[in-house]
Protein backbone atom coordinates (compact mmCIF):
# COMPACT_ATOMS: atom_id res chain seq x y z
CA UNK A 1 0.00 0.00 0.00
CA UNK A 2 1.27 3.62 -1.08
CA UNK A 3 0.59 6.84 1.35
CA UNK A 4 -2.07 8.92 0.14
CA UNK A 5 -0.79 11.72 2.52
CA UNK A 6 0.95 12.42 5.67
CA UNK A 7 -1.63 14.55 7.13
CA UNK A 8 0.33 16.21 9.82
CA UNK A 9 2.42 17.61 7.40
CA UNK A 10 -0.77 19.13 5.12
CA UNK A 11 -2.42 20.11 8.16
CA UNK A 12 -0.13 19.82 11.23
CA UNK A 13 -3.29 21.35 13.35
CA UNK A 14 -5.49 18.36 12.77
CA UNK A 15 -2.34 16.24 14.25
CA UNK A 16 -2.25 18.99 16.97
CA UNK A 17 -6.07 18.38 17.82
CA UNK A 18 -5.60 14.35 17.75
CA UNK A 19 -2.71 15.09 20.46
CA UNK A 20 -4.83 17.12 22.50
CA UNK A 21 -7.50 14.37 22.78
CA UNK A 22 -4.52 11.81 23.71
CA UNK A 23 -2.86 13.75 26.59
CA UNK A 24 -6.18 14.19 28.22
CA UNK A 25 -7.03 10.88 27.70
CA UNK A 26 -3.14 10.42 29.58
CA UNK A 27 -4.82 12.07 32.16
CA UNK A 28 -7.43 10.11 32.80
CA UNK A 29 -7.11 7.55 36.18
CA UNK A 30 -7.76 4.66 33.64
CA UNK A 31 -5.44 1.37 33.25
CA UNK A 32 -3.29 2.37 30.04
CA UNK A 33 -3.29 -1.51 28.94
CA UNK A 34 -6.76 -1.15 29.04
CA UNK A 35 -6.41 1.43 27.14
CA UNK A 36 -4.38 0.00 24.28
CA UNK A 37 -6.22 -3.20 24.55
CA UNK A 38 -9.52 -1.23 23.96
CA UNK A 39 -7.55 0.80 21.06
CA UNK A 40 -6.42 -2.40 19.32
CA UNK A 41 -9.94 -4.07 19.30
CA UNK A 42 -11.64 -0.59 17.71
CA UNK A 43 -8.49 -0.44 14.98
CA UNK A 44 -9.18 -4.49 14.64
CA UNK A 45 -12.81 -4.16 13.79
CA UNK A 46 -11.96 -0.58 11.37
CA UNK A 47 -9.29 -2.56 9.81
CA UNK A 48 -6.85 0.27 11.00
CA UNK A 49 -2.90 -1.96 10.09
CA UNK A 50 -1.32 1.33 10.88
CA UNK A 51 -3.02 1.37 14.24
CA UNK A 52 -3.03 -2.44 14.62
CA UNK A 53 0.70 -2.16 14.55
CA UNK A 54 0.86 1.14 16.81
CA UNK A 55 -1.45 -0.37 19.60
CA UNK A 56 0.30 -3.50 19.70
CA UNK A 57 3.98 -2.06 20.22
CA UNK A 58 2.73 -0.09 22.36
CA UNK A 59 0.82 -2.73 24.63
CA UNK A 60 4.16 -4.70 24.63
CA UNK A 61 6.11 -1.96 25.61
CA UNK A 62 3.62 -1.41 28.99
CA UNK A 63 4.16 -5.37 29.51
CA UNK A 64 0.68 -6.59 28.16
CA UNK A 65 1.05 -10.44 27.34
CA UNK A 66 1.13 -11.82 23.60
CA UNK A 67 -1.38 -14.25 24.50
CA UNK A 68 -3.96 -11.74 24.94
CA UNK A 69 -3.19 -9.47 22.27
CA UNK A 70 -3.31 -12.18 19.48
CA UNK A 71 -7.15 -13.18 21.44
CA UNK A 72 -8.20 -9.94 21.80
CA UNK A 73 -10.21 -10.38 18.47
CA UNK A 74 -12.30 -13.03 19.79
CA UNK A 75 -11.82 -11.96 24.05
CA UNK A 76 -15.66 -13.04 24.57
CA UNK A 77 -14.34 -16.96 23.49
CA UNK A 78 -11.48 -16.68 26.11
CA UNK A 79 -10.92 -17.11 29.64
CA UNK A 80 -7.77 -14.08 29.44
CA UNK A 81 -9.81 -10.96 30.30
CA UNK A 82 -11.31 -9.86 33.47
CA UNK A 83 -14.75 -8.35 34.03
CA UNK A 84 -13.60 -4.53 33.51
CA UNK A 85 -11.88 -5.06 30.42
CA UNK A 86 -14.99 -7.35 28.96
CA UNK A 87 -16.89 -4.71 29.74
CA UNK A 88 -14.72 -2.17 28.09
CA UNK A 89 -14.32 -4.15 24.94
CA UNK A 90 -17.82 -4.57 24.36
CA UNK A 91 -18.53 -0.83 24.83
CA UNK A 92 -15.88 -0.04 22.48
CA UNK A 93 -17.53 -2.41 20.26
CA UNK A 94 -20.92 -0.66 20.33
CA UNK A 95 -19.78 2.49 20.09
CA UNK A 96 -17.79 1.65 16.92
CA UNK A 97 -20.71 0.16 15.66
CA UNK A 98 -23.00 2.80 16.34
CA UNK A 99 -24.56 2.91 13.06
CA UNK A 100 -26.25 -0.65 13.63
CA UNK A 101 -28.34 -0.73 16.59
CA UNK A 102 -26.68 2.23 19.27
CA UNK A 103 -25.55 1.68 22.11
CA UNK A 104 -27.60 -1.11 24.16
CA UNK A 105 -29.00 -0.07 27.52
CA UNK A 106 -27.78 -3.16 28.49
CA UNK A 107 -24.03 -2.45 27.88
CA UNK A 108 -24.34 1.44 29.02
CA UNK A 109 -25.38 0.56 32.53
CA UNK A 110 -22.96 -2.59 32.29
CA UNK A 111 -20.71 -0.12 31.98
CA UNK A 112 -22.15 2.61 34.70
CA UNK A 113 -21.98 -0.35 37.09
CA UNK A 114 -18.38 -1.53 36.21
CA UNK A 115 -16.60 1.72 35.48
CA UNK A 116 -19.16 4.54 37.23
CA UNK A 117 -19.95 7.80 35.29
CA UNK A 118 -16.74 9.85 35.27
CA UNK A 119 -15.05 6.43 34.21
CA UNK A 120 -17.76 5.64 31.34
CA UNK A 121 -17.34 9.51 29.77
CA UNK A 122 -13.91 9.04 29.80
CA UNK A 123 -13.76 5.45 28.05
CA UNK A 124 -16.54 7.21 25.44
CA UNK A 125 -13.83 9.76 24.53
CA UNK A 126 -11.25 6.86 24.23
CA UNK A 127 -13.58 5.01 21.70
CA UNK A 128 -14.25 8.16 19.93
CA UNK A 129 -10.66 8.97 20.02
CA UNK A 130 -9.38 5.92 18.38
CA UNK A 131 -11.97 5.52 15.85
CA UNK A 132 -11.14 9.45 14.67
CA UNK A 133 -7.62 7.62 14.23
CA UNK A 134 -8.40 4.82 12.68
CA UNK A 135 -10.51 7.28 9.85
CA UNK A 136 -7.38 9.46 9.38
CA UNK A 137 -5.10 6.36 8.84
CA UNK A 138 -6.69 4.48 6.59
CA UNK A 139 -8.04 7.40 4.45
CA UNK A 140 -4.31 8.56 4.36
CA UNK A 141 -2.87 5.39 3.72
CA UNK A 142 -1.27 5.85 6.86
CA UNK A 143 1.42 2.74 6.80
CA UNK A 144 2.67 0.78 9.92
CA UNK A 145 6.19 1.44 10.37
CA UNK A 146 6.87 4.40 7.72
CA UNK A 147 5.51 6.94 9.36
Amino acid sequence: MKSRMKIKEVEPRIDRVMDIADAQIGSFDLNPNLLELIRLRVSQMNGCGYCIDYHTQNALKLGERAQRLFAVSAWWETPFFNEEEQVALKLAEEVTNIALRGLSDEVYFDALRVFGEQKVAQLLLVIATINTWNRLAICTHMVAGLE
